[in-house]
């Protein structure tokens, strides 16, 4: 008996030491981009032309003030005020949409509804790439583009997060609660607004984040429908600076405004990782 014991407790000292080799090697291969990020932001321009030396040299602040300071080539606060405006009211919008669409679904009967959520189901398996060249015809033909509301209002039309929101609804929402409501005299709206939100807030929370990141990062519509250097986006910006990197510009400028693009992004999972993961597991039981 106590052979089995010991032979049992030797196999999950083995097992977990296993697991946690892994998970480590994989946080290190997940970390190591933001350090070589790092540390080439922290160099200069004559330093980053050599071969690639693995710790941080003195260039920093220097850098980054030079990047604020420097528009000769690309005016990073404006980029990164953009981005921050579309990312934001994308986000917003995106969620609240979503969310108010899965609720009618959700909790009206009428004709149509499964076609109509099937409908809705079956455009996430079509290539944004394919649907954004009808998207680009009609923004050019009606000279729509540089304009960045032409980034944020298709949006509010996104599959995925609805299929998040109804699924979300199904495992927290009692029906009898939107009843009571109406009986009570509350309009949808405030139905919606004032008890369907608040229960749905961790959904809310995750897919606000999720769809923050993704706007942030989004370079493939914005670079096609953004000519005007006022208005582009900082990815945008960033793949001018990178085709013009075999000239006169500064390879530390270049690397401090791509670590200001990954900043945010990495600032938000870390501080907000406790609510993403309460906002995937939240609906995963039925209350």
């Amino acid at each position: 008996m106590m052979n089995q014991n010991t032979s049992a407790k030797i196999k999950l000292i083995v097992l977990r030491t296993i697991t946690y080799s892994f998970l480590i090697f994989m946080t290190i291969l997940c970390l190591i981009f933001f350090y070589i990020i790092l540390v080439n932001a922290s160099k200069s321009h004559k330093e980053l032309l050599g071969n690639f030396k693995p710790y941080f040299s003195t260039h920093l602040i220097e850098n980054m003030i030079k990047t604020f300071k420097d528009t000769s080539y690309v005016n990073v606060p404006k980029g990164m005020l953009n981005s921050f405006i579309i990312a934001s009211l994308t986000a917003m919008l995106t969620t609240y949409f979503s969310a108010l669409s899965a609720y009618a679904v959700h909790t009206y009967r009428f004709k149509g509804r499964k076609f109509i959520s099937t409908f809705i189901l079956a455009i996430m398996m079509i290539p944004s790439q394919v649907t954004s060249v009808g998207f680009l015809q009609l923004a050019y033909q009606f000279n729509l583009t540089d304009n960045i509301w032409m980034l944020i209002l298709p949006s509010i039309a996104a599959p995925s997060v609805y299929f998040y929101m109804i699924q979300y609804l199904k495992a927290t929402l009692p029906l009898d609660l939107v009843e009571a409501s109406r009986m009570d005299g509350s309009s949808e709206f405030m139905t919606f607004n004032r008890i369907v939100l608040p229960i749905m807030k961790p959904a809310l929370s995750v897919q606000l984040i999720f769809s923050f990141v993704a706007s942030w990062n989004n370079f493939y519509m914005p670079s096609l429908l953004l000519h005007d250097d006022e208005i582009k986006t900082l990815p945008v910006m960033i793949s001018a600076l990178r085709s013009a990197a075999n000239s006169q510009v500064d390879a530390g400028l270049i690397w401090m405004v791509v670590l200001l693009s990954v900043l945010p992004v990495l600032l938000v999972y870390l501080f907000l990782s406790k609510s993403i993961i309460k906002g995937v597991t939240s609906g995963s039981v039925k209350g």
